[in-house]
């Protein structure tokens, strides 16, 4: 078996992976369906999610980092199933929700469009197109971190690991390591970065789990499954 076979391999796993945790909050929009309300789920982790995902889309298209068909996958079936949780929380949400979801989608276009342009028309190359868009999505990774931390801040203070899945832990575990080895077989920074701190983060999770799990109420109506959880920042 050779390098491009075992990196054809690993990607695939990866896709597998990432799908899953894409499709993790399906539980959260079922509810929010049968109930015809939101509740007090907010649409910022889809929304930061569906940018994350057009990102890495656009640096893994042929014109910019060329061979790299399964980070264009994974992040297209992001992308769609993101657009399908958005339109869920959009035609269940208030309208105050939805000024606010319009404003971000359109901010997100005016950001996306003017990367496009601007990596299209100032980097005629493909080392200096991957540079350029691997550093931006490098730099809004870095933004979504802000998220799984103040899960885990959450967990800290209340002594409980109620709001935080360990299935999603283990998932963002194994997402972020298979993502580094693809990354390291074609040594690939920008991919290879953000997945390793995303590993970390899955491995700070899980001993969060282990430490708390005694100290959980579980009493509570509100299942696990109905936890709003966020996904890794890097699903390339």
């Amino acid at each position: 078996m050779d390098h491009d076979q075992i990196r054809l391999i690993v990607g695939i796993i990866g896709n597998a992976i990432a799908l899953y945790l894409f499709l993790s909050p399906t539980p959260t929009f079922l509810k929010i369906v049968k109930l015809k309300s939101v509740q007090s789920f907010k649409p910022d982790t889809y929304l930061a999610t569906l940018m994350n995902c057009s990102m890495w889309l656009f640096y893994g298209l042929p014109i910019v980092h060329p061979h790299s068909l399964l980070v264009v996958t994974i992040n297209s079936a992001g992308i769609l199933i993101t657009i399908t949780f958005c339109s869920i929380f959009f035609i269940y949400s208030s309208w105050t929700c939805r000024k606010k979801m319009i404003i971000i989608l359109i901010l997100e276009a005016i950001v996306i469009a003017a990367m496009v342009t601007v990596t299209l028309t100032l980097s005629h190359t493909h080392p200096a197109r991957s540079m350029l868009v691997g550093i931006l999505c490098l730099v809004f990774n870095i933004i979504m971190y802000a998220s799984p931390l103040t899960i885990m801040k959450t967990v800290i203070r209340t002594k409980s690991v109620k709001y935080m899945p360990v299935c999603i832990s283990i998932g963002n575990l194994l997402n972020g390591s298979i993502w580094v080895v693809y990354a390291a077989l074609e040594f690939d920074p920008f991919i290879m970065i953000p997945n390793a701190v995303g590993a970390v983060s899955g491995v700070i999770q899980i001993g969060l789990y282990v430490k708390y799990y005694k100290t959980t109420n579980w009493s509570d109506d509100q299942s696990p499954n109905e936890i709003e959880m966020p996904p890794s920042a890097s699903n390339a």
